[in-house]
């Protein structure tokens, strides 16, 4: 079954969550955490350890698909351009590894989970736990945030790929809701990459795990 990594990105904080796509538009949790770098740290140093941590986890999982959240705008400017480092270093990451990669805004993210587009925070964690089929995510709201992401990729609607635009039948209310809410912000960077190169290949054992970063399996 088709597995996706979805990257909510930071550069203190960066969710990961691995999904696996299952028949029936349902969805099983793989791996979820989150990767943290010290704030007392180079940038160049922060970004290397969370872009390999982030390739340690291509590896291992060979994932079809990454999905990363876009963020639009923030008053923060050093925040912004700490997600932007993140988001770069993981398209660099997709492109080497061969791997298609696709962005969501928030509003996407929100429609796919839970329907509607200006859902809270706390709906978005208890509906990414109740598709996941677990009692709770644990851990960082990063965490499950980087997890509604890939779920939001997994739960693509039909209706989107026919030539003709119309919603396929079987397309769900929160399909529906996830499609109307990418209409406004389609563009190059909205769908699947055409990212080159290999596959990456090996088991991948070095492991993600370190002193500074928490992670779960279920």
């Amino acid at each position: 079954m088709p597995v996706v990594l979805g990257i909510d990105p930071g550069l203190t904080r960066c969710g990961f969550g691995v999904v696996e796509s299952l028949p029936g538009r349902r969805v099983r949790l793989v791996e979820v955490g989150v990767i943290r770098s010290s704030p007392e740290r180079d940038v160049t140093e922060r970004v290397q350890r969370i872009a390999g941590d982030i390739r340690r986890l291509v590896t291992r999982h060979r994932p079809d698909g990454i999905a990363v959240e876009r963020v639009f705008a923030q008053h923060n400017v050093a925040s912004v351009m700490g997600v932007a480092h993140i988001i770069g270093a993981t398209m660099l990451i997709a492109g080497d590894a061969g791997v298609p990669l696709a962005m969501h805004t928030p509003s996407e993210v929100k429609a796919a989970v839970t329907g509607s587009g200006t859902a809270r925070k706390p709906q978005v964690q208890h509906m990414v736990a109740r598709l996941l089929g677990v009692d709770e995510v644990g851990g960082p709201p990063d965490a499950a945030d980087a997890l509604a992401v890939a779920i939001c990729e997994c739960l693509r609607p039909t209706g989107e790929r026919l030539l003709d635009g119309r919603a396929a039948a079987s397309e769900t209310p929160a399909q529906r809701a996830w499609r109307e809410a990418r209409a406004g912000v389609r563009g190059p960077d909205s769908h699947w990459g055409d990212a080159g190169g290999a596959r990456a290949q090996g088991a991948g054992r070095d492991a993600v795990g370190r002193d500074d970063e928490r992670r779960w399996r279920r």
